[in-house]
């Protein structure tokens, strides 16, 4: 399924399901993705949030107050995507494919979430 992402792209998703598994989600949901865009901490998107000044505790702490918080859930499950996490995936291939992009990378996860 990841074929076409890139190693960063791939990290972000692995740091969602890390997130989704701390915060008590038995799946990946958006605001996951987003904090797995931050936590990876390199290219474009990264850069983005920097220049807005957006840190990764100012953002979990955001979606910490807006969730209701259960308790983790073991390494050992990996929680797999929800429908709205699936439909963003979708819309970042859409979004590669509309630059003309041969690969799926940080930025169009970011382009997806927003669309």
């Amino acid at each position: 399924m990841f074929e076409h992402y890139t190693e960063r792209a791939i990290r972000v998703i692995q740091f969602a399901r890390y997130e989704a598994t701390q915060l008590g989600s038995r799946t990946i949901e958006t605001e996951h993705l987003l904090l797995g865009l931050i936590r990876e901490g390199n290219g474009i998107t990264s850069r983005i949030f920097n220049r807005c000044k957006i840190t990764f505790e100012e953002i979990r702490k955001d979606i910490e107050s807006r969730i209701i918080l259960k308790e983790k859930i073991p390494a050992n499950i990996e929680p797999p995507p929800s429908p709205d996490v699936d439909k963003v995936l979708t819309f970042a291939a859409e979004e590669a494919e509309h630059l003309n992009h041969k690969y799926i990378g940080t930025e169009h996860i970011l382009l997806g979430i927003l669309r």
